[in-house]
């Protein structure tokens, strides 16, 4: 399934991010997520247990592999089902498997100069990473304005509250993890990000 990552970005606003070492609740957050209208998720692999969610998810929705660093690491994710790949940082292995798989990838990058290197390895959309702590919205606006070309997830500890103003700057979407469904049950993640999705409109 070949996907716009781009326009599903543009279309959801909110890119939730899940990691956990525990494959079940991975499964059951991403199906509370699910539930509460998005159809992106990414879920981090710092566990080889977790490409057995991966693979079980690819069936309800449009799985990124996230905390992508070894070229193994993307084989193995996308064998699983993964439709996207995501890393924190910009790697050219990474780009080669993009382009040989005909998968999309997200790369991490935190300045200006590593955003636009990424961006001319054609790399659709780039994720500003820890956005928090680089300065929040006014970062990302700053970034903008030199090269309102950039496609931009803001991510790194994002509140909910600050999701709308982030896409308001100019992020085509906002990276959220455990802001969202940390300490809370499936029902409660649901209504969240229903409510979150709602602020948006």
């Amino acid at each position: 399934m070949n996907i716009n990552l781009l326009d599903k970005l543009k279309e959801n606003k909110v890119f939730p991010i899940i990691r956990s070492k525990d494959p079940e609740q991975i499964i059951k957050t991403s199906r509370a997520i699910i539930e509460g209208g998005l159809d992106v998720i990414e879920i981090n692999v710092g566990d080889s247990k977790v490409y057995n969610a991966i693979e079980k998810l690819s069936k309800d929705a449009i799985i990124c592999a996230g905390g992508i660093i070894t070229s193994l690491q993307a084989q193995v994710a996308i064998d699983c089902g993964a439709k996207i790949i995501s890393s924190p940082v910009f790697s050219t292995s990474l780009v080669k498997i993009s382009k040989d798989r005909h998968i999309p990838f997200i790369a991490g990058t935190s300045t200006a100069n590593e955003a636009y290197r990424a961006w001319q390895a054609r790399i659709p959309v780039v994720k500003i990473f820890p956005a928090t702590a680089l300065g929040g919205v006014e970062y990302i606006e700053n970034i903008l304005r030199p090269m309102p070309f950039l496609n931009i997830i803001a991510q790194g500890d994002v509140k909910l509250n600050e999701v709308k103003a982030y896409i308001n700057a100019g992020a085509v979407a906002v990276g959220i993890g455990r802001n969202l469904t940390a300490g809370f049950s499936c029902e409660e993640i649901t209504q969240r990000t229903k409510q979150l999705l709602g602020s948006l409109k």
